[in-house]
């Protein structure tokens, strides 16, 4: 609702001026003098327009005008003085120099009265309706620019961490990195030491063996057992460390006369066991072989030291191309994999160790149950990886296992 503020001395006036304009939607408030419509503006100055009558005792209405529009949050308030006189140019340009927007005069028209109030009524409505777009452009435009430094303060984060994070990678991959030489030339260092008490135990035991009762057979037994357990750990743990290192020549490879190759050199252990070993027509692929060939010696060679009791173990090495699987580890990735399984019917594992196998040192079996160092699985994993490849496996107790090593063709 628009307030209009009323100044005249006379109360008639006032309620002439009301009883005209009562058919609007509009609020009055009244001053019966200059001094009190200067008093109601100090504290309030949201007014749609002001009726001043011009003769009024003490302050004039030019007089009131002036002093009205010396303040800055009064200025907009547009001022029709209501008057009996016709003024010649001169009165009229001192009440228009004073803030007045228009005239009105006495004896009153209701309608051009209402007419000019609706006039004013109207634009102050719409300047109000601005006012409040304004405002709502500025919170608008302020909560832009809040949230555009809040996004500079984010990228400037995540910058400095991906920075940090390249750092610690750099960091990580220069410990890994010291950790594998160290591995190796500790592993290295030892095996001369380990020789040694292999070879001296041999020649107590050869030597001296008539001499030692049972109990002293047993200690050197087990002296030369613990010497070769520890000799293949060391002999494990430098290949593993090596294979990081190992930066050989990546080239087109039939894998299929390398699993061949691999199995050959198995063919008197598969003898034993009364296996069979099949493979079928594997791809030619981009690789290491002085990699591959551990890696598939391992798997095969697992596949024939975990076969079932009293049941010769079968083993099937086939290959199937696998676009879906490509697509599912990145839609962009537009190189085929090729999976290659080695599938056997041991005694298998739960399904819940899965991953756990492929990690350092993890044993699913006592050392006295099987012999293994816990190395082999973690390897198979850091050569396919080396490779930009994946390894997996899927099991049953009691249904055998299958290791499914996945390999980009490109």
């Amino acid at each position: 609702m628009a307030r209009i503020l009323l100044v005249d001395d006379r109360e008639d006036n006032l309620l002439s001026m009301e009883t005209i304009l009562e058919t609007g939607d509009y609020q009055f408030v009244r001053a019966t003098s200059g001094r009190q419509a200067l008093k109601i503006l100090l504290t309030e100055f949201d007014f749609a327009l002001i009726l001043m009558d011009v003769r009024m005792p003490n302050l004039s209405g030019f007089e009131t005008a002036e002093l009205i529009y010396e303040r800055q949050k009064l200025r907009h308030i547009p001022i029709i003085f209501i008057t009996a006189h016709s003024y010649d140019d001169e009165k009229m340009f001192k009440g228009y120099k004073s803030g007045a927007v228009d005239y009105i005069y006495k004896p009153i028209n209701p309608d051009l009265l209402r007419a000019k109030v609706a006039v004013f009524v109207e634009l102050y409505r719409k300047t109000q309706q601005l006012v409040a777009q304004e405002q709502k452009l500025i919170a608008i435009n302020k909560s832009l620019e809040n949230e555009i430094k809040e996004h500079k303060i984010s990228e400037e984060k995540i910058k400095a961490l991906n920075l940090k994070l390249l750092q610690n990678i750099d960091k990580l991959e220069a410990s890994n990195k010291d950790l594998d030489r160290f591995a190796f030339m500790a592993s290295h260092d030892l095996q001369e030491p380990l020789r040694k008490i292999h070879i001296f135990s041999e020649r107590l035991y050869s030597e001296y063996g008539d001499q030692l009762d049972d109990k002293g057979k047993k200690y050197i037994s087990r002296i030369q057992i613990a010497t070769v357990r520890l000799q293949a750990l060391i002999k494990d743990i430098m290949t593993f460390s090596k294979v990081s290192a190992e930066k050989g020549e990546l080239k087109p490879t039939d894998m299929t006369i390398l699993v061949n190759d691999v199995v050959s050199e198995l063919e008197e252990e598969v003898k034993n066991k009364r296996g069979l070993v099949t493979v079928g027509k594997l791809p030619v692929l981009t690789v290491n072989s002085s990699l591959m060939r551990p890696l598939f010696h391992n798997l095969v060679h697992n596949a024939l030291k975990y076969s079932r009791e009293n049941m010769p173990p079968q083993i099937r090495i086939y290959s199937e191309y696998d676009e879906a699987f490509s697509n599912r580890i990145n839609k962009d990735v537009k190189n085929k994999y090729c999976r290659i399984f080695i599938e056997d019917n041991g005694i298998g594992f739960d399904q819940a160790y899965a991953e756990q196998i492929f990690d350092m040192f993890k044993r699913l079996h006592h050392h006295n149950e099987y012999e293994g160092t816990g190395i082999g699985l973690a390897l198979c994993k850091k050569i396919v990886e080396e490779h930009n490849g994946y390894i997996s496996a899927r099991s049953a107790v009691g249904e055998g296992s299958t290791f499914i090593i996945s390999l980009p063709l490109a």
